[in-house]
């Protein structure tokens, strides 16, 4: 089941998502946390609860897509008027592939001498060797980081930000899992959707200890929330367009048959800390990426277009990236009196 929000001027709908058209949700149920939450409450499933919800309204998708219509497409998953709920993190180092992107951190090897490895190559063998633990036990933990509050999340062909202090700005193609956690204290994932990371690739690899700065500006998520996505094998393509043309064009792949990590110790290590099981939180927590446009000399520039698609997670991803003026004065905190 593939959902989607759009929004007309302050109206909000949901829609469900049977090509060429948009199915809308009745009026009641605007947006998806809204259709979680019943589900919750109801101890319904959300398709359940989606199917009792459908009205006669329809829209066509290519023209919502394509912009061509009043209707505007949202995140699929929101929280309006309380993005602080909303807690932005994401898992690093958890694709086979990304270590192509890594190899100029190694220091050759010989029969005499050891691999002499970063600490991010170190934590990604660890991966490898303890990320998929057996059913009941738990795994190595991964690296993670935190992004921001739902304040940070863009939609689809909304603008990505390099901040004015940053040093750059980089796509990263990923998929993003969405979570709502229960009254009980419960996580429970309410579908997967196409995301686009976005990071300082430049200030990152300064210094390895630069990433939890690197991290902390927008990204973009959607346009679908694909619930009960099949999470094992994932092909897809990222693209970067400039001046209308293709300036870098790659197939990849996301999944846990591509991953060092199972998705069930990545949950854990995410949802272990008790202030994650907050109920009534929303996570949006991104998977990782398989390669990046930064690894092969790409610097993104303000006009630039990312375009992110995934085999079975519906239409591709757009934004284009915008550049802040630099930053030239300190921020001055004041001292109350």
């Amino acid at each position: 089941m593939h959902l989607v929000q759009i929004a007309k001027d302050a109206e909000r709908r949901v829609a469900l998502v049977r090509e060429p058209d948009l199915m809308l949700l009745r009026e009641e149920a605007n947006t998806v946390l809204a259709l979680a939450r019943r589900a919750l409450a109801e101890g319904r499933s959300l398709t359940t609860v989606v199917d009792g919800l459908m009205s006669e309204e329809t829209l066509t998708y290519d023209d919502v897509y394509e912009g061509h219509s009043v209707w505007k497409l949202l995140p699929p998953v929101d929280c309006p008027g309380d993005p602080q709920r909303v807690s932005v993190s994401g898992t690093g180092l958890t694709h086979l592939g990304s270590a192509r992107d890594r190899q100029a951190m190694h220091v050759a090897k010989t029969e005499q001498q050891e691999v002499q490895m970063t600490d991010s190559m170190r934590m990604f063998e660890w991966g490898r060797q303890g990320g998929r633990p057996a059913e009941g036990a738990v795994g190595i933990a991964p690296e993670w980081f935190y992004k921001g509050d739902g304040s940070a999340v863009r939609g689809p062909f909304a603008a990505l930000e390099i901040p004015g202090h940053a040093e750059d700005g980089g796509e990263e193609a990923e998929v993003a899992a969405i979570y709502i956690v229960a009254d009980d204290g419960t996580p429970w994932r309410l579908g997967m959707t196409t995301g686009n990371e976005f990071s300082d690739h430049v200030f990152e690899r300064r210094n390895y200890l630069n990433l939890a700065g690197s991290k902390l500006r927008t990204c973009s998520i959607g346009p679908e929330l694909i619930v009960g996505a099949d999470f094992s094998d994932v092909s897809g393509r990222v693209r970067v367009i400039r001046d209308g043309e293709v300036l870098w064009d790659k197939q990849i792949r996301t999944g846990e048959e591509n991953m060092c990590h199972s998705l069930a110790n990545l949950e854990h290590h995410h949802f272990k800390f008790a202030g994650h099981r907050q109920p009534g939180s929303v996570h949006i927590h991104f998977m990782g990426a398989d390669s990046l446009s930064y690894g092969e000399g790409i610097r993104l520039e303000a006009g630039d277009v990312t375009e992110v698609w995934f085999e079975k997670f519906g239409r591709a991803l757009r934004n284009v990236i915008t550049k802040d003026e630099p930053v030239t004065t300190p921020v001055r905190a004041r001292a109350m009196q």
